[in-house]
């Protein structure tokens, strides 16, 4: 059966094409993330660390957590050009969990000096959870997507957020040609981080059904 593509963010699904318990999904695209380049801001580890396979996605040795405060933002690059079906997240827990996540495609440079004054193309609300949920995209606004960014505003109450699992399903190509790729600073400096005010008051809040 096919994927559903509704707005919407839940556990995970059970109608995707299925391969093996291994590479999960035939939609899953965690072959085609240019590890290499994953970068995290004010992030506590590596971001790496997060983007894990198919039958790892549930496991919580491995974690990116905010350093400085509660704010993080992960860019995750792919190999090819994307059109991007959903995202998977396992955060928390507890009031760690994320208020939110802003998802932004192809801003290779975004930071916390300009995030503020970008829209993203879609936003959810993070349920409380230990378990990996779901949250389809609108597939028009992410049909050539040559890299994520997620940014996360805000935890729950806690001083820092954490992060324990990124998955992303969709269909992967081929690029038609090879980009100037840049290579930012992996670990930027948390001295360096201005906690970004009022950007959850600004926002557009988008309920996830079944909250």
């Amino acid at each position: 059966m096919s994927h559903h593509h509704d707005d919407h963010c839940g556990h995970e699904a059970h109608d995707h094409d299925h391969d093996d318990a291994d590479t999960g999904p035939n939609d899953n695209l965690f072959m085609h993330i240019d590890r290499d380049n994953v970068v995290a801001l004010n992030g506590e580890g590596d971001g790496r660390d997060v983007i894990k396979p198919w039958h790892e996605r549930a496991t919580e040795e491995k974690y990116l957590e905010s350093d400085a405060d509660d704010q993080l933002i992960l860019r995750v690059p792919f190999t090819g050009s994307v059109k991007l079906r959903s995202i998977l997240l396992k955060t928390g827990p507890g009031d760690q969990t994320p208020q939110k996540v802003a998802i932004f495609a192809n801003e290779d440079s975004l930071d916390f000096n300009d995030v503020s004054d970008k829209t993203p193309l879609q936003e959810f609300d993070i349920p409380e959870s230990r378990d990996v949920g779901e949250y389809a995209v609108k597939i028009a606004r992410f049909s050539n997507v040559s890299s994520v960014t997620l940014f996360f505003p805000a935890s729950r109450g806690a001083e820092t957020v954490r992060i324990y699992y990124v998955g992303f399903m969709g269909q992967w190509s081929e690029r038609k040609a090879n980009p100037v790729i840049t290579v930012y600073e992996a670990q930027a400096n948390p001295a360096d981080h201005q906690k970004i005010k009022g950007w959850m008051a600004h926002s557009v809040h988008h309920r996830c059904e079944g909250d």
